[in-house]
Parts: structure tokens; C-alpha cells; sequence
């Protein structure tokens, strides 16, 4: 069965009280009920992971290897700053979709620059919570259709 991994970055773990007018009042937790329901309807087995530490998301992206066929990733703000963590998915080699709630590009310029979209499949961002059924769903069809 092919199997995913949802890692979320920092802050993540305060979704629906944090900036409701940026990320919604929809918690990780409802998010991670979202996935699960998409992952059954797709038969794809799942695994979710939220730190607000670099080397903890560097971690489990490396663990990943071997275990999941690929990974999505909301980074929050490491995205725009971890070379670290881009390198983690380089090295990992896992199809990777970064995933963000809000629209990064039309939000402050420092969000418009991503180290992860240099490694990733492609982002996802500014649909809410309903990206990551998305990103799903799109990690799939790839994973189904890769040479």
C-alpha cells in the first residue's frame, strides 16, 4: 500500500486559534481527520507529524526514507529560511508537495521565496485546510503515474 507523510512545521500545533483571519479556525487535529477520510477513499496508507523544531522535521524526513513513498510538507516558516530542511527532502529523494494554508504570494514579500519548491513536485497554497485533501490527491496521482 502505498503510504504518505504529512509534516507540519512550527506553529502548526496552533491552528485555529492562531491569526484566525490568515489561517482559518480549523485545527490540526480536523485537518488530520480530512486527510485520514481522503487517504481511505485513495487506499493509500498515512502518517502525521507536527514540530516546532528544525532538526525534529529534519528527523523525520530522513526516517521517512524507506517507509513512506512520499511527503507533504507545510514547512510554515522554514520555508522561506531552511536550506536545511530543502536539503533533507533532496537527500530523501521522496516525491514532496509543499503545502501552505494561506496564499504565501500574496502575503509579505520574505514568504514569496521558497527553499522547498526548488526540491518539491509543486505547492500547494492558499486554499486552507482543503489543500491538503488536495495535496493528497495530487501526490497520488504522481506517485501512480511517475516512470
Amino acid at each position: 500500500m502505498t503510504s504518505l507523510l504529512i509534516l507540519n512545521g512550527p506553529n502548526l500545533n496552533l491552528l485555529g486559534t492562531r491569526q484566525p483571519e490568515i489561517y482559518g479556525h480549523v485545527t490540526l487535529a480536523d485537518i488530520e481527520e480530512l486527510c485520514a477520510a481522503k487517504a481511505r477513499d485513495l487506499n493509500l496508507g498515512i502518517a502525521f507529524a507536527q514540530s516546532n523544531s528544525e532538526g525534529t522535521l529534519i528527523d523525520h524526513i530522513h526516517a521517512a526514507r524507506g517507509v513512506h513513498d512520499g511527503l507533504i510538507l507545510n514547512a510554515g516558516a522554514y520555508t522561506h529560511s531552511s536550506i536545511a530542511l530543502m536539503d533533507a527532502v533532496s537527500s530523501t529523494e521522496l516525491p514532496t508537495i509543499e503545502l501552505h494554508l494561506s496564499n504565501i504570494h500574496a502575503r509579505e514579500a520574505f514568504r514569496h521565496v521558497s527553499y522547498i519548491a526548488r526540491v518539491a513536485v509543486g505547492q500547494i497554497c492558499g486554499f486552507g485546510a482543503a489543500g491538503y485533501p488536495m495535496a493528497i490527491e495530487a501526490l497520488a496521482n504522481h506517485l501512480e503515474h511517475r516512470p
